[in-house]
Order: C-alpha cells, then structure tokens, then sequence
C-alpha cells in the first residue's frame, strides 16, 4: 500500500469540519482490472434539497522539488481517477485537494489555471496548518 499524502489529516479534517461524513479512506475502485485508489471519500447530506452529494478526494501535497512535475502526476491522476468513478461511482464527483500556498505560488499562472479549465477538474483549496477547507473550485 502507497503512502499517505503529507497533508492527508490535513484535508480529512478539513472535511469533517465542513459537515462531511468520511465513507471510504481510502476508496478503491476496480477498472478493466487495475485497482484505483483515491484516497478520500465522502457523503453530506444537503438539508434545502435533501439529497445526498458524494464526493471522492484525491489530496496533492506538493513538496516535491518540481512543482509543475507533480502538477503533471495530479493531472494525471485527476483525469483516471475520474474516469473510473465514471464507471464505477458516477454520482460521485471527483475534487484534488491542493494547498493554498500552492494556488497562490503556482495554480493562479495561466499555463495552470488553462490546464486545470482544459482537464474540468475540480478543485479544494485546503490550509495544511489549520486542517481548514479554504476554497471550492468547480
């Protein structure tokens, strides 16, 4: 089994403090006989239109020497995991958990935020000290 991220309590937190239920830590998921693993997954309940929203939680740290290659691997990552939640989970939404510092050194220049628009995905801005939701992107 792979290591958890760095900041994976961070963004687990984060979560429960939000009104989240954690249902799977990790989620697996089995496509054309590969095995996914997302590493957060999550239900909560929605109170004005009683439904339930699903989200599944892939958490990025970014604390490799070379940020735009681990943007290239959450890119990457985001694109299959949310094809096999496709398959598998559609109702499910896919969110990379990314640090704040990281948005606001790296994911605001254009070659970003083009990629990230190009990609749809969605993203979670997360503060690693606090354990604090920041920001939704979707």
């Amino acid at each position: 089994m792979s290591a958890k991220d760095r900041f994976h309590d961070a963004v687990k937190t984060g979560l429960i403090k939000e009104g989240w239920e954690i249902t799977h830590d990790p989620l697996y998921l089995d496509f054309d006989n590969t095995q996914v693993k997302v590493d957060l997954a999550g239900e909560k309940l929605i109170a004005a239109e009683r439904n339930l929203e699903k989200i599944a939680v892939e958490v990025n740290s970014f604390i490799a020497p070379s940020t735009i290659y681990e943007f290239y691997l959450a890119v990457g990552q985001g694109l299959s995991y949310r094809i096999a939640l496709g398959q598998q989970e559609p109702e499910r939404q896919l969110y990379l958990a990314v640090p704040i510092f990281i948005y606001q050194e790296f994911l605001r220049l254009t070659l970003a935020q083009k990629t990230i628009q190009e990609a749809k995905l969605s993203i979670i801005l997360y503060e690693p000290d606090e354990e604090e939701i920041v920001q939704w992107i979707s």
